[in-house]
């Protein structure tokens, strides 16, 4: 899938709400709603049902449910390899489980990322060195 059109499609969702669970663009999405709305719109339904998840994502009993559902759907990448479009998995601690999504926007010096944050809706964010160390795994949509 080209990642140009993963990004187009994941900027269209800035502006959407923060909502828990959610994924309708424009009215509410998390940082997985966004993920599964970007799916649906480059392939129509989603590859599995979602069941309902904590806000935590199983973070005490340190399963990475996440990065399973990833690795199920999505093509792993190396960082050096990096491109817009690609979809960045986030632990939040460096001793966390990863339980955080975003899309790559630009790359290199300037680096960005389209994600749902809580308290802020969807948007573009810098990919700044504290979200940077934070990367757990990049993929490619398939």
């Amino acid at each position: 899938m080209s990642g140009a059109l993963v990004l187009a499609e994941a900027r269209a969702w800035i502006g959407t709400p923060y909502r828990h669970q959610a994924s309708a663009r424009g009215a509410g999405a998390d940082c997985l709603g966004l993920l599964r709305g970007v799916w649906r719109a480059l392939y129509g339904a989603e590859p599995e049902s979602v069941p309902p998840y904590s806000p935590d994502w199983a973070e005490p009993a340190r399963d990475e449910v996440l990065m399973r559902a990833a690795l199920r759907h999505l093509i792993p990448k190396d960082d050096a390899a990096a491109a817009p479009g690609d979809v960045l998995l986030f632990r939040m601690r460096s001793d966390g489980i990863a339980k955080h999504l975003g899309i790559a926007a630009e790359i290199g010096a300037g680096a960005t990322f389209v994600h749902a944050y809580s308290g802020h809706g969807v948007v573009e964010s810098p990919l700044s060195a504290p979200w940077a160390r934070r990367i757990a795994a990049r993929f490619a949509f398939p």
